[in-house]
């Protein structure tokens, strides 16, 4: 990171960093959705039984990672207050943090994965596949919530290169891994959907060994000393962080978990509905990789100017993603309107599923429009730090305005599972507008404080 003067200097900084990190996500998200095709190619059963864990454990995933997330916005502003100094030692306590946090959180998820899918009503095949299949991607939650806080961290130095790197590396042990258990090829055991949680795990493993090298060995990532000179768990730092991270966290997973209830909703329906259900959901949240991406470029830029006192470049900053955002939607729901049957066909070869599917698509168009307004607003919020009121915020729109909406249209219309799909664009509309007034707001009251 360094300081920029121009609107040139500004787009090529942000592209510099935006990038990288846009590839770094479709290579993570490239997993989930090569366990969920892959799968597909296995059976209708198997498909739904992984779209069902994956509805479990993503929310869940994505809340967790949101709270260490807050290393982002921190060591960004660190770096822009030139706090250099600090920086290591935040980073640490992050490392311990996210440890904690994931044996916590797989001791909890082992003993109610029974309970909770019991509460579907799920075919005998699709809830033991759905079961074991989080119960093997289980055993990779520590490296991956460690490569997370570390990746986090060198994207925050402006470093992003390096993690779409690790990523390129990682993704084809991850198909490899879900080729040969899913099908049982090369002497593996043939484990289907439960093949795709353990060949995830795997991976998880894979690019924390990597990650940790290249920080320990890579100039000038190993000049912060992060594997060297551990100091001891401080409580205080961790409550520091937590401050940050839980609203953020929530607020992810407010959002993700919206997605994971008409998930559960769809459940009413038959293993077809939830496949297609699924297929369109999975192709759409790639797509949402982009906006998702100018987020993370958002914080770590927008952190930077925030930790410099520069809120006028902050600002400038804010524009330029979220414009950059929305038009990337509109070219994302162009594609999808005139590929829907070529994406369709990409989950299933079953006709019904892949009508289904198509059906579902047009709905997916409008939503990603509003996430390509809403997820950068959320990447400049959290550059500023702010975080708590965009938590209550995100609960007022997703689970106060948007799902029961969608629980009334889907049981009280002609509309049926495609009514708990309008839900995911009411919800995620009404966030995005509400988070702008929040953004405008912030904008006005640092400018202010600064010119004076």
């Amino acid at each position: 990171m360094y300081e920029t003067k121009t609107i040139k200097e500004k787009i090529k900084l942000f592209t510099m960093i935006l990038i990288p990190i846009f590839i770094t996500q479709i290579g993570m998200y490239a997993m989930n959705f090569f366990d969920t095709i892959m799968s597909g190619q296995a059976g209708p059963e198997d498909l739904a039984g992984v779209a069902i864990g994956s509805s479990i454990w993503l929310p869940i995933f994505t809340g967790l990672n949101g709270i260490l997330m807050a290393i982002s916005p921190i060591v960004a502003q660190l770096k822009g207050a030139r706090q250099d100094k600090d920086i290591p030692d935040s980073v640490k306590q992050g490392v311990y943090l996210s440890i904690a946090i994931a044996v916590v959180i797989a001791g909890i998820g082992f003993f109610l994965i029974d309970p909770i899918l019991s509460l579907m009503e799920l075919e005998e095949s699709v809830q033991h596949i759905a079961k074991y299949y989080l119960i093997t991607l289980g055993t990779g939650i520590i490296p991956l919530f460690l490569f997370n806080i570390l990746r986090s961290f060198i994207d925050a130095l402006g470093h992003t290169r390096i993690s779409m790197m690790i990523i390129l590396l990682t993704l084809p042990t991850n198909i490899f891994f879900n080729y040969v258990l899913i099908f049982g090829k090369w002497g593996f055991p043939e484990l289907g959907g439960i093949g795709a949680g353990l060949a995830t795990s795997l991976t998880y493993w894979v690019a924390f060994a990597i990650i940790a090298v290249v920080i320990h060995k890579l100039y000038p990532l190993r000049t912060y000393g992060i594997f060297r000179s551990w100091v001891t768990p401080s409580f205080k730092s961790w409550w520091e962080q937590l401050k940050i991270g839980i609203p953020i966290g929530f607020a992810v997973f407010f959002e993700t978990s919206i997605f994971s209830a008409v998930t559960f909703f769809m459940t009413a329906y038959d293993t077809y509905t939830v496949a297609a259900h699924q297929a369109a959901i999975n192709f759409a949240s790639f797509v949402y990789m982009m906006p998702l991406s100018v987020a993370f470029a958002l914080t770590i830029t927008v952190g930077y100017e925030v930790g410099a006192k520069r809120f006028t470049d902050a600002r400038t900053y804010s524009y330029l993603g979220i414009s950059l955002a929305v038009c990337m939607s509109v070219v994302a729901g162009a594609i999808l309107y005139i590929f829907d049957d070529s994406v369709a066909r990409l989950y299933s070869s079953n006709e019904h599923v892949i009508e289904l599917t198509k059906n579902f698509i047009l709905f997916a168009i409008f939503f990603q429009l509003s996430d390509g307004f809403g997820a950068p607003i959320q990447g400049i919020l959290r550059g500023y730090k702010d975080v708590t009121i965009t938590l209550l915020m995100s609960f007022i729109s997703y689970w106060v305005i948007g799902l029961p909406s969608g629980y009334l249209l889907a049981n009280y219309t002609d509309l049926g599972p495609y009514g708990y799909w309008m839900s995911l664009i009411i919800g995620l509309t009404a966030g995005a507008l509400t988070l702008m007034l929040r953004m405008l707001y912030l904008q006005r009251k640092n400018l202010t404080r600064y010119q004076n």
